[in-house]
């Protein structure tokens, strides 16, 4: 058996372990559960959000692909001055 399978392995059994105490935690007292639950889901939702929005704040704008074109006065078009 390699690495890989020992922790699926592992995994597997700690996730069916966890599931198992969370439904006994629930069934001994449901609101305190749900309310811990639902506490770290949406901290977890805002963290994330959080996480977004302080990346998009401090990182720099792109450098433009092309330069943007000059905009000729009509004089230079004609090649009159008034």
């Amino acid at each position: 058996m390699n690495r890989d399978q020992v922790f699926g392995i592992i995994i597997l059994v700690t996730s069916v372990l966890v599931l198992l105490v969370y439904s006994w935690f629930l069934y001994v007292s449901p609101m305190i559960v749900l309310q811990i639950t639902s506490l770290i889901a949406v901290g977890a939702v805002l963290v994330i959000a959080a996480w977004i929005g302080w990346t998009m704040a401090t990182t720099p704008p792109p450098a433009p692909l092309e330069p943007e074109p000059t905009r000729s006065s009509p004089e230079e078009k004609t090649g009159t001055t008034c």
